[in-house]
C-alpha cells in the first residue's frame, strides 16, 4: 500500500525534473545571449566609456539627455519611420498579391516560389554589392537602361543623391525581403476554405470582397506574424544600409542602427552608442508585444490558417 501511494509522488518528481532539464538550455541561452548583454548595455549607457578606459566615469542619464537634443538622432528616427512604413507595407502588399496569383497556379508553382524566395536567402553583403553595381552612376544597369529608352533626365547617382539614396536602398531591401512574405502567404492560402470562396463567387462577390471578408480572416494569424517580423526589421535595420552607403551621403541614409555604430566605433563613444542601441529596443518592444497579443487573440478565435 505504501509503495503504491508513493508511486504518483515519484512520477510527479520525475516529470518535474524532466521539465526542468528540458527548459534549462533555453533559460541558459536567454541569460547568456539576452540578459547579460542587456545588463552590459545598461551599464555602458550610464558611463562615458571610450572603449579603452578601465574605469570610465559615471555620468548618469547624460547620454539619454543628449540623445533627445541631438538633431541627428531625430533625423535617423525619421529615416527609421520611413523604412518601417514603406518597408513594411510594400512587401506585405506585394507578397500577398503575388501569393494570390500563385495560389491558382498548379504547374510550375514550386519554381515560381523558389525564384521569389531566392533573394531572401542571399547574404545581405551580396545583395548590397550587386545592387550597388546596378545603381552605379556611370556603368550601372539602371542608368544605362534609362538612357536606352530616352529617359536621360531621370539618370542620377542614386546612392550619392541625398534625396534618393534612402529610397534606392529601400527598393533593394523590398526586393530582398518580399520573397519571405510570398512563401509564407502561399503556405497559409493552402489552408483557406476554397468552398467558401467558390460559394461567395456564385453569390456575386468580387475579388476584393472575397479577399477582405473570406481570405484575410482565415490567414490573419500568419499575416500578423509576417507583419511583426517585417515591422521589427524596420526598427533594427542596419546591414543593407551599412553595406550600400554606410549612412551617407552626409548622413542622409542614417538610421538609429548606423548612427549608433558611428558613435560607438568610429567616434569611440561606446556609452552614447549603447544608449542609442537601447533606444531601438525601447521603441520596438511595445510593438512586438501588441502585435503578439493581437496574433494570439486572432488565433484563439479559430478563424486563422
Amino acid at each position: 500500500m505504501a509503495t503504491a501511494s508513493l508511486a504518483p509522488l515519484v512520477t510527479r518528481r520525475a516529470q518535474r525534473r524532466l521539465g526542468i532539464l528540458l527548459v534549462l538550455p533555453v533559460v541558459v541561452l536567454i541569460i547568456v545571449f539576452f540578459l547579460v548583454p542587456l545588463a552590459n548595455a545598461l551599464v555602458y549607457s550610464v558611463v562615458d566609456f571610450d572603449g579603452i578606459s578601465a574605469s570610465p566615469p559615471f555620468i548618469g542619464l547624460a547620454n539619454f539627455r543628449e540623445m533627445f537634443t541631438d538633431d541627428l538622432v531625430w533625423h535617423a528616427l525619421g529615416n527609421n519611420a520611413i523604412w518601417i512604413v514603406v518597408g513594411t507595407v510594400v512587401p506585405l502588399v506585394l507578397g500577398l498579391l503575388i501569393a494570390l496569383l500563385l495560389w491558382g497556379v498548379r504547374r510550375g508553382s514550386l519554381v515560381y516560389r523558389l525564384c521569389f524566395f531566392l533573394p531572401y536567402v542571399l547574404p545581405g553583403v551580396a545583395i548590397g554589392i550587386v545592387w550597388g553595381w546596378i545603381y552605379d552612376p556611370v556603368q550601372g544597369l539602371l542608368n544605362r537602361g534609362l538612357g536606352a529608352i530616352g529617359l536621360d533626365s531621370l539618370q542620377r547617382g542614386w546612392l550619392g543623391d541625398p534625396e534618393w539614396a534612402l529610397y534606392a536602398i529601400l527598393v533593394t531591401a523590398i526586393w530582398g525581403g518580399t520573397g519571405f512574405a510570398i512563401v509564407i502567404f502561399v503556405a497559409a492560402l493552402r489552408n483557406v476554405d476554397v468552398e467558401m470562396v467558390d460559394a461567395s463567387r456564385i453569390d456575386g462577390a468580387g475579388g476584393p470582397a472575397q479577399l477582405w471578408y473570406i481570405i484575410l480572416p482565415q490567414i490573419m494569424p500568419v499575416f500578423l506574424m509576417v507583419l511583426t517580423l517585417t515591422l521589427l526589421g524596420g526598427f533594427s535595420v542596419f546591414d543593407i544600409i551599412f553595406i550600400m552607403t554606410g549612412g551617407g551621403p552626409a548622413g542622409a541614409t542614417d538610421v538609429i542602427g548606423t548612427y549608433a555604430y558611428e558613435q560607438a566605433f568610429q567616434l569611440s563613444r561606446i556609452g552614447y552608442g549603447t544608449s542609442l542601441a537601447l533606444l531601438i529596443t525601447v521603441l520596438s518592444v511595445p510593438f512586438a508585444i501588441a502585435l503578439n497579443r493581437l496574433q494570439r487573440r486572432v488565433s484563439l478565435q479559430g478563424t486563422g490558417a
